[in-house]
């Protein structure tokens, strides 16, 4: 068995915190190496400890989820966040995937598939259906300021004005939520070609996971 991946699991709740572990812990290639109660251990524990995912609860008292991603995903090698939530908290969930997590886990998911979530994060890879990224674009795109809004569409617009005719089809194809097959055969390309046109984006785009360019896609169209 190769190493196992290093988790660090966050939430203000104690009995959470222990269950997640014995989720984890009950994998055989997945070791949870630390856990903290608020976005300020959190920041401390990832410098420490150095895990590869980390869970984290998206409401806390003090320093919440959104604040705590942020700085973490701004440490060199930083670890992949799944955030952990309820479907009552999409704002606070649309925070962390701005803030780079790469996508969420609701906490009544079943342990089988939370243990699944982990090792796709751990492989650099959105946790997201196609459903949700449809929620959460419903809610980025939300009632709000006119000003605020045109503010938000038009800085999204000038991050997308230097992309290609085809790259911009292949972000279009991701904010519906479509996988790397779909857009391909939408498109008449190849899958290798849509990967390849997926990662233009990253480097042009200053992102690093398919959510992001989906919510600035969504966020140009506004």
């Amino acid at each position: 068995m190769g190493e196992r991946v290093r988790v660090l699991v966050v939430d203000d709740d104690r009995l959470v915190r222990m269950a997640l572990r014995l989720v984890v812990d009950g994998e055989p290639d997945l070791v949870v190496v630390a856990e903290a109660a608020d976005g300020d251990a959190a920041v401390e524990a990832v410098a420490r400890e150095r895990p590869d995912v980390v869970l984290m609860d998206a409401r806390m008292p003090g320093r919440d989820g959104v604040s705590a991603t942020a700085e973490i995903r701004t440490r060199p090698d930083p670890p992949a966040v799944l955030v952990l939530t309820t479907f009552d908290s999409d704002e606070l969930v649309l925070g962390a995937l701005r803030a780079g997590a790469l996508g969420f886990v609701l906490k009544d998911t079943p342990p089988a598939r939370i243990a699944e979530a982990v090792r796709t994060a751990a492989a650099g890879e959105p946790v997201l259906s196609p459903q949700a990224v449809v929620r959460l674009i419903a809610a980025a795109t939300g009632p709000g300021s006119g000003e605020a809004r045109r503010g938000v569409r038009e800085a999204a617009r000038e991050r997308l004005a230097g992309l290609t005719e085809r790259e911009l089809e292949v972000a279009r194809g991701i904010a519906e939520g479509l996988g790397n097959p779909e857009i391909a055969a939408r498109l008449g390309i190849g899958v290798a070609t849509v990967k390849a046109h997926t990662g233009n984006l990253f480097g042009k785009l200053g992102v690093d996971n398919r959510v992001r360019i989906a919510l600035l896609v969504r966020d140009a169209e506004g």
